[in-house]
């Protein structure tokens, strides 16, 4: 009986095969095709529901249901039977449809004499296309074969739709991958660019879904398997022995590549007429819808190793892919789901920005775009299904916005916008040499944020005095073992060499939270942010720390030695590392090494505990710089991850301000330098507020270096503090409309 249902699945693909090799319309194979599959599964209707947007399914065909209610009927995603099988991507299979819940009447269609209901979500890897529906008026429930053979063709029409089989004026359908689409993420790294796509892992497009000869397939299929066991054997062979998650990944990978399981389905689904490729497909779909609703971490990590290694099959059996000598464009966008801060420095400064459907605004992929000074968007959800090599893409990461395949109104305004900028760092550049001295008089430091070698040249380009903050967790995260002190001796020290002369802030390990190094056993914490990170891993782990501080000091090589301590939460705290650091100089002098000639011991403010920390505390720290990214989360109890409160806060909020001013004036009492630092140091209107409130020195990305110069040297700080104070005196929530509103009077527009 199997046997004889597996010939007619062959034979159902075959005609489908046959009516897509014919040249006609859309909507006529569309038709075609509705009309086929009721009669070979003997139903008295078939139709087919395709996404006209994103929550909005459309009749596009049917066998038996009233043909005028084809491209009339609609429904949201989650409405009715039909509605339901695409939000949860899973078949519904029913033999008294009315009585089912979430049962949706629709009188235009004459539905209402089939009682029997069989639904299943035409999808590619995850991606939702439709709903194919057969019904009957018979009362029974589909049989698993009959089910399973819907599935199969299911998946022929995805691969279908992806190749644009059912595009025309009829169907009212348009090509997929060819119109403009918006995706709203979330700011990773400010900058905007324009480019082409270049996926990091690029998709594999079946043209061949359905085949004629099993055997032929299945050998195929064998072969490509073989091969790749033999490349996981491999990656397992080199694989590091002290590694144990790296070696626990690899175990699964290979658990997975000599799965008979896996490997028996993908031959079921030959013996019903797929392709070996379309095969490969039709099971790593499964895994990724089950992937999007499996709620244990663990169990969602191993469907990610059968996806990934579906995807090096889909390679080997397909020949496509990055690997095949497709050529970079010259101003490659890399679109990828995440990426690890070692591939992405492979890339290095070719990239002109860099999209992601994963990753987090503290991730090592962020962390290396800011050192790269490359713009970067998270969180877009669907952007590596829906882009091509090649395609146009633009990046606003100011706004957290891409564009991509834009019309040619975007694409103008776009290309008007960068032309803006570069014009207006034409213009910073004649005051690139001039401090940044207000109408007032007073003199605002502005220092910038580095993380690589790669970034001190705009130490020079861009007018900074110095580097604010040198971030050291980057050389660790990049490596598979812990770096050795002399390599990072050696880095220190042509940092230094490449800052000539000018003060850099170099800031102990931050790791922890979504900082995890690849040799470091992760910590399942509920709340990383607020958990075992930065300088509580140092004190923890204070081997590390004491070697990281003695490369410190072997690399300054008598020159000027500044430290800052991340994340510090309390007094004992920072006397505890400071003391660390005061041992390490008595050692090093006994050990006969050259000493700085000075020592700079700071902490970073970023957990409002630390404000109120003895007055002690700021007398002992050399300076005090402000960690804005952190601070503003802890200060709110609003998670910088999260969208749904990060941008409820605003920083100019008068309670945060207000803050600001208490800690500049803690300072001031004791003498004790302080900046601010991250993101808000870098954006024109804050940056003249924090300035406002007391703060004499600034530290952000060196593209913000000219900017806020040219404001700050174009206004009188009192007046911009008596405009603070009115705000408040009013009870405003921030003060940023009244600032704005000066700021226009004075001719600013932001």
């Amino acid at each position: 009986m199997a046997h004889s249902l597996e010939s007619e699945s062959r034979k159902l693909l075959g005609r489908l095969k046959e009516t897509l090799a014919e040249d006609s319309a859309g909507q006529e194979r569309l038709d075609r095709i509705t009309h086929i599959i009721a009669d070979s599964m003997r139903t008295e209707v078939c139709s087919i529901y395709l996404f006209r947007d994103a929550e909005t399914l459309e009749l596009c065909a049917t066998e038996g249901l009233k043909p005028e209610a084809v491209h009339i009927t609609r429904m949201r995603i989650g409405e009715g039977l039909v509605g339901r099988v695409a939000k949860f991507a899973r078949a519904i299979n029913t033999g008294n449809a009315p009585a089912e819940k979430g049962f949706r009447y629709m009188p235009e269609t004459g539905e209402e004499i089939y009682s029997s209901f069989l639904g299943v979500p035409i999808q590619r890897l995850g991606e939702r296309m439709g709903v194919l529906v057969v019904q009957s008026k018979e009362a029974r429930q589909f049989s698993d074969d009959e089910l399973y053979a819907l599935e199969v063709v299911a998946m022929v029409l995805a691969e279908m739709t992806e190749l644009g089989a059912f595009v025309g004026e009829e169907s009212g359908l348009s090509a997929l991958h060819q119109r403009p689409e918006l995706f709203r993420g979330t700011s990773g790294q400010e900058g905007v660019a324009a480019g082409h796509v270049w996926l990091h892992e690029p998709r594999v497009v079946v043209t061949n879904p359905v085949a004629d000869d099993p055997a032929a397939e299945k050998t195929r299929l064998q072969e490509a398997v073989d091969q790749l066991r033999v490349s996981v054997d491999e990656m397992l062979s080199i694989a590091s022995t002290s590694d144990t998650e790296q070696l626990q990944v690899l175990e699964a990978y290979r658990m997975f590549a000599n799965s008979r399981g896996w490997m028996r389905r993908m031959e079921e689904d030959i013996d019903r007429g797929l392709s070996a490729e379309a095969a490969v497909e039709k099971e790593q779909s499964v895994a990724r819808s089950r992937l999007q609703t499996v709620p244990d971490a663990y169990l969602r990590e191993r469907l990610q190793d059968l996806d990934d290694l579906s995807n090096r099959l889909l390679r080997i059996l397909t020949g496509q892919g990055n690997e095949t000598g497709a050529e970079m464009p010259e101003d490659p966008i890399l679109i990828a789901r995440n990426i690890g801060p070692g591939e992405l420095l492979s890339y290095g400064r070719k990239l002109a920005g860099i999209v992601l459907e994963e990753g987090s605004v503290g991730s090592h992929a962020a962390i290396v775009a800011r050192a790269l000074a490359i713009p970067l968007v998270i969180h877009c959800k669907r952007i590596t299904t829906e882009a091509l090599n090649g395609d146009k893409i633009l990046v606003d990461g100011e706004q957290g916005v891409v564009h991509l395949r834009p019309d040619e109104q975007v694409q103008k305004a776009f290309m008007d916008k960068i032309a803006m900028q570069a014009e207006a760092q034409e213009r910073y550049a004649s005051i690139r040499d001039v401090p940044a001295t207000t109408k007032c008089g007073t003199t605002i430091s502005l220092h910038m944020n580095a993380g690589l070698m790669a970034d001190l040249p705009s130490l020079e380009s861009s007018g900074a005095e110095g580097v604010g903050l040198f971030r050291t967790e980057l050389q660790f995260l990049i490596r598979n073992k812990v770096p050795r002190r002399a390599e990072l001796a050696a880095l220190y020290g042509r940092v230094m060499d490449a800052a000539h002369g000018k003060r850099v802030a170099f800031r102990t390990l931050d790791i922890g939270s979504d900082k995890v190094l690849p040799y470091m056993k992760p910590n399942d914490e509920p709340n990383p942010a607020l958990g075992w990170r930065a300088i509580r891993v140092g004190l923890d782990k204070s081997g590390v720390l004491r070697m990281q501080l003695q490369a410190l000091i072997r690399g300054a090589a008598g020159r000027p030695l500044t430290v800052m301590f991340p994340f510090v939460a309390q007094f004992d705290e920072f006397k505890t590392a400071r003391d660390y650091l005061l041992r390490e100089l008595d050692r090093e002098e006994k050990l006969g090494h050259t000493l700085p000639s000075s020592v700079e011991i700071g902490a970073m403010l970023e957990t409002p505990s630390l404000a109120f920390a003895p007055r002690q505390f700021f007398e002992m720290a050399d300076f005090i710089s402000i960690g804005g990214n952190d601070l503003k989360q802890f200060f709110f109890a609003a998670d910088r991850e999260n969208e749904r409160v990060r941008r409820r806060y605003d920083t100019l909020n008068v309670s945060f301000l207000t803050f600001i001013e208490q800690i500049a004036n803690r300072c001031d009492d004791t003498d004790t330098p302080v900046s601010f630092c991250g993101e808000d140091a870098g954006r024109p209107v804050e940056a003249l507020c924090f300035a406002a409130m007391g703060l004499r020195s600034l530290s952000m990305r060196p593209a913000s270096v000219g900017p806020i110069k040219s404001l700050l040297r174009s206004v009188n700080l009192t007046e911009v503090r008596g405009v603070i104070d009115e705000s408040i005196a009013n009870g405003d929530q921030s003060v940023r409309p009244s600032v704005l509103d000066y700021l226009a009077r004075q001719g600013w527009a932001f």
